[in-house]
């Protein structure tokens, strides 16, 4: 009862408190009002508007106090650096590419022209010097100009520098809350920077067009000159696009540009930048633009770093980050060292190759040596490609008329007969069209099979040459390569490896009644050979017997499974020679699944991402595997795979390299050698190589060296002895059940002539006539150990 009579209390004494208030406000009022309705009219008036004035004053004062703590503070300002891009960089953190914004080139203020910084000065802000971040007066002159009809602009160079700097903490509506923001950190960067230091920053982040940021950039654009040669003109010219680049564009409206340069000139004749003399001599000379667009690229550039780009442009949307200004840092996965091995053993191997290809083409017999340096050597006594383009006339034709030009030449009227004879008449155009398509390429990736990080990725032979991504974007078929798929899901069918089989040519049919008769270019024994071999040797026959027991289903869905994701195999018999095309880094992820004693990871390039102060925004490294292969499967098809190595189609790898590490892999080769593969497996590293050339019409001469197992394990077997002698991956590394094999004797000849398959599969009928076939009475003894052959009938070059 008593805390209810001391509510009650305390209610009426707080309503006597607000009643004496209020009395107090009422009677102040009143005696303010009397007080002023003594005063003469006019005097009135003065006083409420000077009441308003004030009671302004401090609104705008408590509003600039509210926005003073959401713009950036004095430390972001100071750890601020203008145009800061985002940096790429290897595993051990050595920088790999950058995101500068556009096309940029960053210099001192000491070499920019002193003619460019007075026509900025002149022209945009001439009272730099005098104001601290804010021109007031400007700003009033600027106000009344703009209610007489004149638009003009009040902003400071600091102020548009705060604009660059800090774009999304200000914002870019037109409004002024964002210009209150602008002149709050416009005050804070004057407050940081020293005046040149502005001017500097300043020059070096304002856009030009075509992509181009700063005065360096700009001067080589528009005048192929750097920033520091630029004359009076010029620099007005550059200046004068200030105001609005593309309508005064000296380019694409050069009267416009024109015009306002003399403007300019006009603005640092006032500022006493020259005498009056001068500036009538000035403004009588022409532009004198030399326009030369800048690359899009720094030249650091590759294909690895151009996919990371395309990944991150789209990870930046979606993570509302500004790669250019935010200053992040990308850890990929990529071994920098590994990198290198792998770019010296491409430009290196692919080179010898060409030779190979050059010579053998040259003329119209083939040289039949197995020694890359034989090649080598004879290279620059020959016309390269001489004989194949006189023996492959039709085919010349087929190319021009391909060609954009071409195209071009009969979209525009032109008679196609007329347009075929005028371009086979130019000389530029026909050695440029033969060059390109007689150029062997190639394309070569390592993957940590424990992590699926990417170590090392080569997508031609030259980046600044050729873009195309012969990793992830050519598909192409991967031949026999693709074999130990079908063999892995033999094996869980519960298939053992010493299942025998018959190795002669055999009619298959399929319930959907597809009739299948592949051949091998080895020809055939007769005799049963098991799984095991018929894997070692790549035999097509018996690959095709394996299918047509397991089916073609449970294949397509293993390689899937494996890695064989983007790719769409095709539901076909023949998919177990690999007559679906698939990107290198599909199979090279499947191989290291198969690494991982049948755990699947997904390809990994970017292990994490870091803002500018070291702080982790995105982790990637970590990912759980899953189970695809059994592991007792993925074990024994190891163990079958080393057989390849030891004595199959892979022995170059120990009789040129020299490698002894446990090791296991695959060749390939496709049709008419039109495609090249090899892959192998250590217990650290996958890696696999494609040599080919970009239109698969034009193939090597040679049967040996168009084979995977002369061929692309060159850049495979060059990598892997790097990589293994500088002990970037080990040596003693074991998969299960292995052992480190005797050192072998490295020779650059063969032990004995080797092939392998070329992927043709024979519909209905024998093996090609060319094909060696023995006597009905007297099959042809198995392979031997040094004697390694593998699957297909490749139909024989003209050489």
């Amino acid at each position: 009862m008593d805390d209810h009579n001391d509510g009650k209390r305390w209610d009426g004494r707080e309503r006597r408190m607000i009643d004496r208030a209020g009395a107090r406000a009422r009677e102040a009022y009143a005696r303010a009002h009397g007080h002023l309705m003594t005063k003469p009219p006019h005097l009135r008036w003065l006083y409420i508007v000077a009441g308003a004035a004030l009671l302004m004053v401090a609104l705008f004062a408590v509003w600039v106090a509210l926005l003073f703590p959401l713009t950036p503070g004095i430390e972001d300002v100071k750890q601020a650096r203008v145009a800061r891009p985002t940096v790429v960089v290897s595993a051990d953190g050595r920088q790999l590419a950058s995101f500068e914004q556009g096309i940029q080139m960053k210099v001192p203020l000491s070499q920019i022209s002193p003619h460019v910084v007075n026509a900025l000065i002149a022209t945009e802000d001439h009272r730099f010097y005098d104001h601290h971040g804010v021109d007031f007066t400007r700003i009033a002159g600027a106000f009344v100009a703009n209610l007489k009809g004149d638009a003009q602009g009040g902003s400071t160079i600091t102020q548009q520098l705060a604009r660059n700097m800090f774009r999304d903490e200000i914002g870019r509506a037109r409004n002024i809350n964002r210009k209150l923001k602008e002149l709050i950190t416009a005050f804070k960067i004057e407050n940081t920077y020293s005046k040149p230091e502005i001017l500097e920053a300043y020059l070096n982040t304002v856009p030009f067009l075509y992509n181009t940021y700063g005065i360096e950039a700009a001067a080589h654009t528009y005048f192929n000159k750097p920033a520091a040669q630029l004359n009076e003109t010029e620099a007005a010219t550059l200046v004068g696009m200030l105001k609005g680049t593309a309508y005064y564009n000296p380019v694409t409206n050069p009267e416009r540009s024109l015009a306002r340069r003399n403007v300019v000139l006009g603005q640092m004749l006032k500022a006493g930048v020259f005498d009056e003399a001068k500036y009538r001599q000035l403004v009588k000379r022409p532009l004198r633009v030399h326009f030369a667009r800048l690359a899009e690229r720094t030249g650091k550039d590759d294909h690895f770093t151009a996919y990371v780009r395309r990944w991150l442009l789209d990870w930046a949307d979606k993570n509302d980050a500004d790669l250019q200004q935010d200053g992040l840092v990308v850890q990929t996965t990529l071994d920098y060292d590994l990198q290198q091995a792998a770019l010296q053993a491409v430009q290196r191997e692919a080179g010898a190759l060409q030779a190979i290809a050059d010579v053998d083409w040259a003329h119209s017999w083939p040289v039949n040596a197995t020694s890359t340096q034989t090649y080598v050597d004879m290279r620059s006594g020959v016309n390269p490609f001489e004989y194949y383009w006189q023996s492959h006339g039709d085919l010349l034709e087929t190319f021009i008329r391909e060609s954009p030009e071409y195209r071009k030449a009969v979209d525009g009227g032109e008679n196609p007969v007329a347009a075929l004879k005028r371009l086979k008449a130019d000389r530029d155009f026909m050695r440029q069209l033969k060059t390109a398509k007689s150029r062997l390429e190639a394309g070569f990736l390592a993957m940590d099979p424990a992590t699926g990080e990417i170590k090392a990725w080569i997508g031609s032979r030259d980046f600044e040459r050729e873009q195309y991504d012969h990793v992830v974007q050519a598909a192409r078929q991967p031949g026999s390569t693709f074999k130990p798929i079908v063999y892995a899901a033999a094996l869980e069918k519960g298939i053992a490896p010493e299942h025998p089989y018959l190795d002669a040519v055999t009619t298959i049919r399929f319930n959907d009644g597809t009739v299948w008769r592949p051949t091998d270019n080895s020809g055939t024994t007769g005799r049963q050979l098991t799984l095991r071999d018929g894997l070692v040797y790549s035999k097509n026959t018996i690959t095709a017997q394996v299918v047509r027991d397991i089916g073609v289903a449970p294949v397509v869905k293993l390689a899937q499974d494996l890695g064989v994701r983007t790719s769409k195999l095709a539901q076909v018999p023949s998919i177990a020679l690999g007559t679906s095309p698939v990107t290198l880094l599909e199979m090279v992820n499947a191989y290291s699944t198969i690494a991982a004693q049948g755990e699947y990871r997904k390809p990994v390039f970017v292990r994490r991402i870091t803002d500018r102060n070291g702080q982790v925004i995105a982790d990637f490294a970590s990912q759980t595997p899953q189970r695809v292969l059994s592991q007792e499967s993925a074990v024994t098809l190891i163990d079958m795979m080393r057989g390849v190595i030891n004595r199959g189609t892979g022995t170059g790898i120990r009789y040129r390299f020299g490698i002894t590490a446990d090791v296991a892999g695959k060749t390939g080769t496709t049709q008419n050698n039109a495609d090249a593969w090899f892959i192998m497996m250590h217990p650290n590293l996958v890696a696999g190589a494609w040599v080919g050339f970009n239109d698969n019409r034009v193939t090597m001469r040679s049967n040996y060296w168009g084979q995977g197992g002369h061929s692309a394990i060159l850049l495979v077997g060059d990598f892997f002895k790097s990589a293994l002698g500088s002990g970037k991956i080990s040596a003693d590394a074991l998969f299960p059940g292995g052992h480190k094999p005797e050192p072998v004797i490295r020779h650059e000849e063969p032990p004995e002539e080797d092939m392998e398959e070329g992927g043709d599969m024979q519909q209905e009928g024998g093996p090609p006539a060319d094909t060696p076939q023995p006597p009905d009475n007297e099959p042809p003894a198995p392979p031997q150990p040094d004697q390694p052959t593998e699957g297909g009938a490749v139909q024989p070059n003209d050489g």
